[in-house]
């Protein structure tokens, strides 16, 4: 009887898990990035009316991303970076990202970029866990974050692992919170808020820590298990939104916590045969939102994809049904 009641359970409830799957969003337009050096576009951000990329083999340039016809034409602005400011990631990190630097011929790894309301931007260094601002005017100079930063985040497990370190960035519009995305084993949300010239963490500076596995969706052709990953954090209309690579997808969270209260997937435009890439990870690296729907930027690393298209793309979705903030 108990077995019985069991099977009955899980017919009736059945509906309600389908209707659970998350919301797919729908592409709007794609657009080839040419011009940008080797390929990597590791983080996207939209500063007024521009759109902003930059690349992880390149640390002395930002892009500005100007529709031509249907594609992104990247325009490099040069800029020059102070010394860095000592890291407190571990030795061995720190060696491996060394020797790494050595090979691509650049230091600083950014893998991410943000901007606020006055049009300053900030680029998060991987390889150093740290933040370089370029003001409107005036020099870039490195953030001075809180050195309990680190110490923080590898006590609840991240920023562990060399190439598995800060991958995401997002500011407020009044340039007061920065929230940090760590990307992978464990992957997790950290904030600090300005205080005059300096940052710091008020109640801590993990507000999120996840550890985990989960399989590629289906049309990668892969069923591994891999580690759960955020390969970039947005910010709007008092929530954040995380790009999550491997599920192929974007989540609503809580700006406090980084509770996950929606997600929306991308697997059925971005895994169409045509886009597909032969890799079962994902390549989902840069995302923004804004009301009319979500910009999200491919770091392909030159693969060509079913199409046989090498350069990076940016997609455009269309904002869900019922906006970002539906329940």
């Amino acid at each position: 009887m108990r077995g019985v009641l069991f099977l009955v359970g899980l017919l009736i409830s059945a509906p309600l898990w389908a209707a659970e799957a998350p919301e797919q969003l729908r592409l709007a337009a794609e657009y080839p990035v040419e011009g940008l050096p080797q390929g990597n576009l590791s983080g996207l951000t939209r500063c007024g009316d521009e759109l902003l990329a930059v690349s992880d083999r390149v640390d002395n340039q930002l892009y500005r991303l100007k529709p031509i016809g249907g594609l992104l034409q990247a325009e490099a602005e040069t800029f020059l970076a102070p010394p860095p400011p000592p890291s407190n990631l571990p030795w061995g990190v720190r060696a491996r990202s060394w020797a790494v630097s050595m090979l691509r011929g650049n230091e600083l790894d950014f893998e991410g970029i943000t901007c606020d309301q006055a049009g300053n931007r900030y680029l998060v260094s991987e390889a150093l866990a740290a933040v370089l601002q370029i003001p409107v005017s005036g020099e870039p100079t490195w953030l001075m974050l809180p050195d309990n930063l680190v110490r923080q985040a590898r006590a609840s497990g991240m920023l562990l692992h060399f190439n598995a370190l800060l991958e995401g960035i997002a500011v407020d519009p009044k340039g007061e919170r920065l929230w940090l995305a760590a990307e992978r084993e464990r992957r997790g949300l950290m904030v600090v808020h300005r205080q005059q010239a300096t940052w710091r963490c008020t109640g801590g500076c993990v507000i999120f820590s996840e550890a985990g596995t989960e399989a590629p969706p289906a049309p990668t052709g892969s069923g591994q298990r891999m580690p759960r990953d955020f390969s970039d954090v947005a910010f709007f209309e008092e929530k954040l939104f995380t790009l999550e690579r491997l599920a192929h997808q974007v989540c609503r969270r809580k700006p406090s916590n980084g509770e996950v209260e929606r997600c929306w997937s991308f697997v059925e435009e971005g895994l169409a045969d045509t886009r597909r890439y032969g890799v079962p990870f994902g390549v989902a690296e840069g995302l923004w939102i804004d009301a009319d729907g979500a910009w999200v930027g491919l770091d392909n690393g030159g693969k060509a994809r079913g199409d046989g298209e090498r350069r990076p793309i940016v997609w455009r979705f269309s904002a869900p049904k019922g906006g970002w903030s539906g329940k």
